[in-house]
């Protein structure tokens, strides 16, 4: 089961984008019964995986912005960390149904970023000075940090309002940016948890093709269209967290 989900979210990753916190996270608090924590860690380390397959095909078609990038890191990663440590300080106090709860709230907010960016059929874009793009994104940098989640469906958003990227070059942008994120929120993680390796490996087995093969699919098939079944997805698995975390059930 574990192979044929990292399958799954890492197609889901090389079509859209979106997907590999908010969904994975979720999937191994709900279904694999994974602390959030370690549920946390695995979804970054895998996340990191992924989009370091998926992030140098972007590049070598041209459709990274190297400039905006490094304004969105200027942002993001001082925040991942921030974000990082403020779940491990939450964990440590066995906090754990504030934790679940704002995790799905997260994935709730992801998920309604996620539609409106499928029902939109062009989002108006209003670019900023580069300046401001850092303080923007600082949000969504320690989303990740904590839940893992943001960085696809928020990051994409953003790009597409703030910038005048091409939206080739916004999903593209956005792994790179969403892969700095993963390797810095990552190596936090592992560095005060430790690696939860029984279960990474099974989903990296099912997500490294997966997502070569998403990848070539972004040309045949909708990405509007699957971030439209993802977003229903999302809805269902932050709306479980959330409720989890009100019941403690």
């Amino acid at each position: 089961m574990e192979i044929l989900a990292g399958f799954l979210i890492a197609l889901a990753i090389g079509i859209t984008g979106v997907g590999a916190g908010s969904i994975t996270a979720p999937i191994l608090i709900l279904f694999f019964h994974q602390s959030a924590t370690d549920a946390v860690t695995t979804a970054l380390v895998f996340g990191t995986v992924v989009k370091l397959i998926a992030t140098p095909i972007y590049l070598a078609r041209g459709h990274v912005d190297l400039k905006v990038l490094k304004y969105t890191a200027l942002g993001g990663l001082p925040a991942v960390v921030i974000g990082s440590y403020v779940l491990h300080f939450l964990d440590q106090k066995a906090l754990s149904r504030p934790v679940l709860l704002i995790v799905g709230l997260t994935v709730l907010v992801t998920a309604a970023a996620t539609l409106w960016r499928s029902l939109t059929p062009k989002i108006q874009s209003k670019p900023v000075a580069l300046k401001w793009l850092p303080w923007i994104v600082a949000p969504i940098g320690f989303e990740v940090g904590f839940s893992s989640a943001g960085a696809g469906a928020l990051g994409t958003l953003v790009l597409m309002r703030y910038t005048s990227l091409l939206p080739v070059e916004v999903v593209g942008t956005d792994l790179a940016f969403g892969l700095l994120l993963s390797i810095f929120a990552g190596g936090i993680h592992v560095a005060m948890s430790g690696l939860p390796w029984p279960i990474l490996w099974k989903l990296l087995v099912g997500g490294v093709p997966a997502v070569l093969i998403g990848t070539q699919l972004i040309s045949v098939l909708s990405p509007r269209k699957m971030r439209l079944v993802l977003c229903v997805w999302l809805v269902y698995i932050g709306g479980q967290l959330s409720w989890r975390g009100i019941t403690g059930g």
